[in-house]
C-alpha cells in the first residue's frame, strides 16, 4: 500500500513538474515582460534595472527553481494587465468557477442518473429513444453554440433569466457565493445547465451501458428468482452496483468541468477564472496564464490521485496484484 502511494505521488509530482515547466517557458518565449511593464519609451538603464530586479538576468536553472518556490507558495508575480498580484486575482475569481463548476456537476448527477437508468429500464420505447437522441445531442453541440441558443430563449425571447453576470452574491468569510440570494441564483441558473449538458449526457449513457450489463448477470437473475419485487431489483442491486464507475467518472468530470468553463464564462461575461484566463490571453498576461495553468493541473493531479488511492482501498483485486506482482 505504501509502494502503491510513494508510486502515485511521484507520478503526481513529475506532471506538475511538466505543467510547470511548460508554464515557464511561456515567459521566456510568449513576449517581454520588461517592455510590457515600462513600455517602449523606457530608457536602457531602466530596462536593465527591471530585468535585474525580476532576475531575468540569473541563467535559466536558477529562474526556474525560482519559479518553482514561488509557485509552491502560491505566487506568481503581477498581473500584466491590471498590475495586482495574480494570487488575489485568482482568490478573487476561484469561487465563482468553484460555485459553477459544483452546481454544473450536481444538476450533471441529479439529471443524468435517472434519466440512464430510464433509458435502461425502457429500453426501445419512443421516450427512452428521445432521450437517448437528446444525450447525443447533448454530446454533440458545443457549449458556445447551447449557451447562445439558452440565452436566445430564456433571456431575450421569455425574458425569464438574465443573460450575464454573477448577479447579487453573499460574503461568507473569504468565499462569496450567490446561492443564498434570489438574484444570484437567476443569474446562476443558465450558464451552470450550459455547462452540466455534457457531463449529464456522459453520465445517462454510462448508466444507461452499465445497468444493461448488471441486468445480465447471474445475481440479478437470481434475485429475480427468489421473487424480490423489480422496484428492490432494479434499486437496490442493480443501480448500486452501476453507481461504482459513475462515481469515478463523476470526480474526474469536475475537474474537467473547472478547466472547460472557459467558453461558458465567456458567453455569459461570468467572472470566474475562465473569463480571466481569456482576458488574459488576449492581453499576453503570461503571469495570470501560467497560474491558471497550474492551478488547473493541480486540480486534475489532486482528483486523478483521490480516485487511484479510493480504487485500490476498496477494489481487492488491484491488492491481490500488487501481492502476487511482489512475489
Amino acid at each position: 500500500m505504501l509502494a502503491f502511494i510513494l508510486r502515485r505521488l511521484f507520478q503526481a509530482m513529475i506532471v506538475m513538474l511538466t505543467v510547470a515547466f511548460i508554464a515557464f517557458m511561456l515567459f521566456q518565449y510568449v513576449g517581454d515582460p520588461v517592455t510590457n511593464l515600462l513600455g517602449q519609451d523606457a530608457t536602457v538603464e531602466q530596462r536593465q534595472k527591471l530585468r535585474t530586479d525580476l532576475g531575468l538576468d540569473q541563467p535559466f536553472p536558477v529562474q526556474f527553481a525560482r519559479f518553482i518556490g514561488n509557485a509552491v507558495q502560491g505566487e506568481f508575480g503581477l498581473s500584466l494587465r491590471q498590475g495586482r498580484k495574480v494570487s488575489a486575482l485568482i482568490a478573487e475569481r476561484f469561487p465563482a468557477t468553484l460555485e459553477l463548476a459544483a452546481l454544473a456537476a450536481v444538476m450533471g448527477l441529479a439529471l443524468g442518473i435517472p434519466l440512464g437508468v430510464y433509458a435502461a429500464l425502457r429500453r426501445g420505447t419512443f421516450m427512452s429513444q428521445v432521450v437517448m437522441t437528446g444525450s447525443l445531442l447533448g454530446v454533440s453541440l458545443p457549449n458556445f453554440l447551447i449557451g447562445i441558443l439558452f440565452i436566445l430563449l430564456f433571456a431575450v425571447t421569455l425574458k425569464w433569466l438574465p443573460s450575464f453576470g454573477r448577479g447579487e452574491v453573499v460574503a461568507i468569510g473569504p468565499f462569496t457565493t450567490g446561492l443564498l440570494t434570489v438574484d444570484g441564483l437567476k443569474h446562476l441558473l443558465l450558464p451552470a445547465l450550459t455547462l452540466s449538458l455534457f457531463p449529464m449526457t456522459l453520465v445517462l449513457r454510462l448508466v444507461r451501458s452499465e445497468m444493461l450489463e448488471v441486468l445480465r448477470t447471474d445475481y440479478i437473475k437470481f434475485a429475480r428468482a427468489r421473487g424480490l419485487p423489480d422496484r428492490r431489483v432494479y434499486f437496490g442491486h442493480a443501480l448500486k452496483n452501476t453507481l461504482v464507475p459513475v462515481i469515478t467518472i463523476a470526480g474526474l468530470q469536475l475537474g474537467a468541468i473547472i478547466a472547460f468553463a472557459i467558453v461558458t464564462e465567456t458567453v455569459f461575461q461570468w467572472p470566474g477564472m475562465g473569463l480571466l484566463f481569456i482576458q488574459a490571453v488576449q492581453f499576453a498576461d503570461i503571469p495570470v496564464m501560467a497560474a491558471y495553468l497550474c492551478l488547473i493541473a493541480l486540480i486534475f493531479v489532486s482528483i486523478n490521485l483521490a480516485v487511484d488511492l479510493l480504487y485500490f482501498a476498496v477494489d481487492p483485486r488491484l491488492r491481490l496484484e500488487r501481492s502476487t506482482v511482489g512475489h
